[in-house]
């Protein structure tokens, strides 16, 4: 399986990045090759273009900024989902995994 490559889009990227801690030890005890890290909803542009991202997921607290991000990637074959807001409240680090996962075709 080829190296998965997850970006988590926040307001800061602070409260997201203890999520990434959580995905990347679940993906680690799978035996997953992932790339998982999160950027601020001001930076996410430039990592789109240089990460060669996967998947985009959205924080609760920025998705408003769905439309947005939809525009952005349009012609991208780069899916986009909003995390539920359950599983990022418990900081469920292997739901959100999977929720990356069943995105990537």
């Amino acid at each position: 399986m080829s190296k998965k490559t997850i970006m988590l889009v926040c307001s800061a990227g602070m409260s997201t990045s203890l999520l990434v801690s959580k995905m990347e030890k679940v993906a680690a005890e799978r035996g997953i090759d992932s790339e998982i890290f999160a950027v601020s909803a001001s930076d996410a542009d430039n990592n789109i273009e240089s990460k060669n991202v996967d998947v985009l997921l959205l924080g609760p607290q920025v998705r408003f900024m769905k439309a947005q991000f939809e525009k952005k990637l349009a012609g991208k074959d780069i899916p986009l989902e909003v995390i539920n807001m359950q599983d990022y409240g418990m900081m469920d680090g292997a739901k959100v995994l999977d929720q990356a996962l069943r995105l990537i075709k």
